[in-house]
């Protein structure tokens, strides 16, 4: 060829063999995220890899960039766990997904990779879309409501007819909890502030108190279980309303055991495990009407660095999940 005519069809297989993705080469603010072509994936095996329609942007994105992570975070990384989108390339022994399959989920226990133009997932972390739903409001569930459904059912182990309190109701995991709570006969006293109260009454709660106008503790007792979405002096507070032998679930942070042992409860932090088997129980009720989702601001994926300074409140964020729609289609 000659020297500087470029060769179209190699330009052509570099444009395919690579991809745009958020990466973080230095834990700090959002001024770190850099947008950067990186090479295209291939999947290993028990994985998947995912067109990615739409990426979740949540709370745990913002710690994993700042370099607060509960897990150990390599740099350089790509962030990003939530997603939906297609199936266009299988691993070896990946059998239950196939190309073409419309998914969503997350990308990996380390919760890294999806705020990209494709990502890698393991296929035991994803499944089949709720066909109800876009791919961005896809997108906006896994994460949030997967920690609602283990902190109710799993880490609290709540049964028809007992009564729970869950804190941050208005919230995105909150909302979840709320109406899971509602389904499964529970009693559910809500916390939030007021212009939500409205809101979380029509999600399910059998009352909602304003807390900043009251001090829950002082309207409830003999609580099973509290569900803290909140932390701080909220979560020290809630050993209060609680039983004896009643549970303390916080999604949050590390409750105090000292308390946990003088008021007599249990008490634990977790971490969420957003599996196939969630995730399928999820897309049953969304699809069948009966769980909600709220989308909050929708970006395009040049727009990440943006979404991050509304998780940091330097910038305004509407009530709801922030999600990236990453194909302009």
């Amino acid at each position: 060829m000659t020297p500087g005519i470029v060769n179209p069809q190699a330009s052509h297989e570099r444009a395919r063999s690579t991809m745009m993705a958020w990466r973080v080469h230095e834990f700090g603010p959002p001024e770190v995220m850099k947008l950067e072509h990186v090479p295209r994936p291939e999947p290993g095996p028990g994985e998947v890899l995912v067109k990615v329609e739409a990426a979740g942007v949540g709370p745990w994105d913002g710690w994993i960039r700042a370099g607060k992570s509960a897990l150990p975070q390599p740099l350089p990384l790509t962030l990003g766990s939530d997603l939906s989108g297609e199936v266009v390339g299988v691993g070896p022994g990946v059998t239950d997904l196939r190309v073409g399959d419309q998914v969503y989920g997350v990308t990996n226990s380390r919760f890294v990779g999806a705020y990209a133009e494709y990502a890698l997932a393991s296929a035991g972390m994803v499944s089949n879309k709720p066909a109800s739903l876009t791919h961005v409001e896809a997108a906006s569930v896994p994460v949030i409501a997967a920690t609602a459904w283990q902190a109710l059912f799993d880490q609290a182990q709540l049964k028809e007819g007992q009564k729970v309190v869950i804190h941050g109701a208005a919230g995105n995991v909150g909302s979840y909890a709320v109406q899971l709570a509602r389904r499964a006969g529970l009693q559910t006293i809500a916390t939030a502030a007021a212009h939500d109260i409205p809101l979380v009454r029509d999600l399910g709660a059998d009352a909602v108190i304003d807390y900043r106008a009251q001090r829950f503790e002082e309207q409830v007792r003999e609580a099973d279980a509290v569900i803290d979405l909140v932390g701080g002096e909220t979560q020290s507070r809630s050993f209060e309303v609680l039983r004896r032998g009643g549970k303390l679930i916080s999604a949050v942070s590390h409750p105090d055991q000292y308390l946990a042992t003088r008021h007599s409860v249990e008490a634990r932090f977790f971490l969420v495990n957003v599996t196939n088997r969630y995730l399928m129980q999820i897309a049953r009720l969304v699809d069948a009407g009966k769980l909600r989702t709220k989308v909050g601001a929708v970006l395009p994926l040049a727009g990440a660095r943006e979404a991050h300074l509304m998780l940091e409140r330097v910038r305004p964020q509407p009530k709801g999940k922030i999600v990236l729609k990453v194909t302009s289609s």
